[in-house]
């Protein structure tokens, strides 16, 4: 089930472990006391949220099960669209993308009609409403929220000042997050962790922060401190490192050939030090990363998902990268298969029905435990009770949009 580890566990020198200590008796011994409910984990929710969700999604039907890890995708721009999807599948909520929207009023339609179709579900907690609004050429709210400059005027403002920049960068993830609250999101699908190698990658580019990974590191964990202060769920991406791929996974399954040193050394530090951040969710990558699983996409093998949640220490949610992209597009079951890997919630699969009614079915015939399913959907639960929590304690500022307007100034300015 959900590892409930307090932040700050392990040796205070980096992200938590993902192991807690075993006793001998289910009750505590005459040395230790309970755990306060109250204690955060490493991830965001407290101890207490983790063990409610764990309770909830325990009652839960396979059919709940199955929608609870389905983040769907949809067409056209009927807020009732998304809504019907949440309400008949209980999907755990929708990714919403520009060919979903068309001005400010018919997206606050469409949260609001999203959001009511969960509470009519029976939650009572908000469902994950996402977008990609990295800044730049990955904006889907283009027009509607406020422009910020791609991510790599992080890195360079960094870079300049190194004060200065982690401040803008902290400052214009807490506006983009305020901003999009506004607009009724709970979930951002940035920041881009990704460490680039520059020309000969045709997918990220300047949505990394830099080429140098400590730079890009430092850009990450203070997005993910801004969109954290903000009350929404950050998404860090695409673990363990898009930046190296020379094709596009969104066509292709790009092949990666770098040895798992090479991985550790150039890739692995944005995740690691977001880790330490208490990065909420990461996003997996669909990558055939030769050194660790061959001919598996990244977002499908056991051993990467083993290479975060072990080695690195994350215990927050894992959600796929896009279930629609080429890189997947002639396998079978991609969901089923993430969701025996290890992920958590499954982005945008081609057809949520079928997808929906794919899992069910293999929960019922034994093909995916019930354990693994409950351990996936109570991590989203839990995260999703964290949000509405930080959220309620932090009102969206009367002014949100001439604070995203400045700290998207701000940091165009300190990048150049």
């Amino acid at each position: 089930m959900v590892t409930a580890c307090a932040a700050g566990s392990g040796d205070g020198s980096g992200p938590a472990g993902s192991s807690s200590p075993t006793v001998s008796s289910d009750e505590p011994t005459a040395t230790e006391s309970p755990e306060d409910p109250n204690t955060p984990t490493s991830w965001g929710p407290t101890i207490g949220e983790v063990e409610q969700a764990q309770q909830l999604v325990s009652t839960w039907s396979p059919d709940q099960l199955a929608g609870g890890v389905i983040v769907g995708r949809y067409h056209g721009t009927d807020p009732e669209e998304p809504a019907a999807m949440v309400r008949e599948l209980h999907l755990a909520g929708v990714s919403v993308t520009s060919d979903n929207v068309t001005d400010r009023d018919q997206v606050l339609a469409t949260t609001a009609a999203v959001t009511e179709a969960a509470a009519q579900d029976g939650r009572d907690f908000p469902p994950v409403i996402g977008v990609d609004q990295e800044g730049g050429y990955v904006s889907h709210l283009r027009g509607i929220a406020t422009d910020f400059p791609h991510f790599q005027s992080a890195g360079l403002a960094i870079q300049g000042d190194l004060r200065t920049g982690r401040k803008v960068t902290r400052l214009a993830a807490r506006a983009t997050g305020y901003e999009l609250r506004d607009l009724g999101f709970t979930w951002v699908f940035a920041p881009v962790a990704d460490v680039t190698i520059g020309a000969a990658d045709p997918t990220i580019g300047a949505r990394s922060a830099s080429e140098d990974p400590k730079v890009a590191a430092l850009a990450t964990a203070y997005a993910v401190k801004g969109y954290d202060s903000a009350g929404i769920v950050s998404t860090v991406k695409h673990f363990p490192g898009h930046g190296t791929a020379t094709t596009d996974s969104h066509d292709v399954l790009p092949v990666v050939d770098s040895t798992l040193e090479e991985i550790r050394a150039h890739d692995l530090p944005p995740f690691e030090l977001a880790i330490a951040k208490h990065a909420p969710a990461v996003m997996m990558s669909h990558l055939d990363l030769t050194s660790i699983a061959p001919d598996v996409p990244a977002s499908m093998a056991p051993e990467v998902y083993d290479l975060l949640r072990d080695d690195l220490g994350f215990e927050g949610v894992t959600i796929t990268d896009s279930l629609g992209m080429g890189a997947v597009g002639g396998r079978p079951t991609p969901a089923l298969q993430a969701l025996q890997a290890g992920a958590d919630l499954l982005l945008m699969p081609v057809d949520n029905a079928t997808t929906h009614q794919i899992i069910v079915d293999a929960v019922e015939s034994g093909e995916l435990s019930r354990a693994r399913i409950e351990e996936a959907a109570a991590r989203v639960v839990a995260l999703q009770m964290w949000q509405a929590r930080i959220a309620a304690k932090r009102p969206v500022p009367p002014d949100v949009v001439e604070q995203a307007q400045a700290a998207s100034a701000d940091l165009l300015s300190a990048a150049y």
